[in-house]
């Protein structure tokens, strides 16, 4: 198929903050472009957007129906080939379910819902639907993470013992969502958010890290979820013991009140030969700690890396890549299967472009989620995942 992918917008208009980051990501490899879009609630400031991005004014939709149904009716050859949804959760399941019955792929933000129950609902729509599903976890898109998760695979480490996985961030510690603040807004409120706050928010990213890398399922849990800031409904710090299936103890800690902190997401996994430690804040190292040899220093972008570390590398070493170059990643592998599922070519089972979080991965997430709320409000009782 030789032209680039299509694909149209939920949400992600003026004043919004991760909208952003998909365009660009989706457009740093130039195999992707943005056609049309239902960029607001309000059909005005949709419309608006649109314009901000010179789509045609018919392509503009004043909400995400319309373009849908506005969609499915032009010709093969013009219409969307998938939807991008970057509203807040509540309204990732009501796009994801109408795309995907209209013949078309969805890379949502995550969570990938509200709920468990609208989880389990879309992944029975996934199946039947035969579209492709993708969530934008994008921290795995770095390159060393790739090559962390690698080297467990190929048995490096040995068999995994303990993952220590952390996300704290600060800028919530005091209560910001009462002065109007659009992001920490909808983020601290039940009825748009979910059931957590900082644990569905930035908890579900070190979830997803965690078991990405570590190649391991969580089993169950024991959670211990606080709202620190007075009068908020929503936890805003939590700490997770974390036991795994085949052996494995871990512990995940996320915050949004640890002030000072920006995005300190970070992650540390030990077998019994050795161990990796990776930082977001300094995505191009990584330490790799061995039983009886010097620790290492690993790279981005160097030859000594495996080929999925290299697949996901654009720069030569020592020229940083970061956030937006990991966020590309996650579109350029999703847009190369649905190319690959145009041309009618069955990919091999390590091909790169299999290479991105599904929603078997969003189950897991909202299972995440509801276990951690389920544990607290139980004195961390252990929870097991209702997956």
């Amino acid at each position: 198929m030789s032209r680039k992918i299509r694909y149209g917008m939920v949400g992600g208009g003026r004043g919004a903050f991760i909208g952003a980051v998909h365009r660009i990501a989706a457009a740093m490899d130039q195999q992707i472009e943005l056609v049309c879009g239902a960029f607001s609630s309000d059909p005005e400031r949709s419309r608006a957007s649109g314009a901000d991005f010179f789509l045609p004014q018919e392509r503009c939709y004043g909400t995400f129906e319309e373009m849908i149904k506005g969609e499915a009716m032009l010709p093969a050859s013009k219409r969307m080939d998938f939807v991008a949804i970057v509203t807040p959760n509540h309204m990732h399941f009501p796009p994801a379910k109408m795309a995907l019955e209209n013949g078309f792929h969805v890379l949502s933000d995550k969570p990938a819902t509200l709920n468990l129950a609208q989880a389990k609902k879309l992944a029975e729509i996934v199946k039947k639907t035969g579209r492709l599903y993708g969530l934008t976890h994008n921290y795995t898109g770095y390159p060393l993470v790739k090559e962390a998760r690698d080297m467990v695979r190929d048995g490096k480490l040995g068999k995994i013992r303990k993952v220590v996985v952390e996300y704290p961030q600060g800028w919530l510690a005091t209560r910001l969502e009462a002065t109007g603040q659009k992001q920490a807004s909808w983020r601290t409120d039940p009825k748009r958010s979910g059931a957590a706050g900082s644990m569905g928010d930035i908890g579900t990213h070190a979830e997803n890290l965690a078991e990405y890398i570590s190649g391991l399922q969580i089993a169950e849990l024991a959670a211990d979820i606080t709202s620190f800031v007075k009068g908020r409904k929503l936890d805003d710090d939590g700490n997770v013991l974390l036991r795994f299936k085949g052996g494995a103890k871990g512990v995940l800690h996320c915050s949004q009140i640890s002030v000072g902190e920006e995005n300190n997401l970070n992650i540390r996994v030990y077998g019994e030969k050795g161990g990796i430690e990776w930082h977001q804040k300094e995505p191009n190292t990584m330490l790799v700690k061995w039983l009886d040899q010097p620790m290492q220093v690993f790279r981005t972008a160097n030859g000594y890396l495996g080929a999925n570390a290299k697949a996901a590398s654009r720069t030569p070493p020592a020229h940083p890549e970061g956030y937006l170059e990991a966020f590309a990643n996650i579109y350029k592998n999703f847009a190369n299967h649905i190319r690959a599922k145009m041309d009618g070519r069955k990919l091999a089972k390590n091909d790169p472009a299999l290479d991105y979080p599904k929603i078997e991965d969003g189950v897991r997430g909202m299972a995440f989620i509801e276990a951690v709320v389920k544990s607290s409000k139980k004195n961390a009782a252990w929870t097991k995942l209702d997956v």
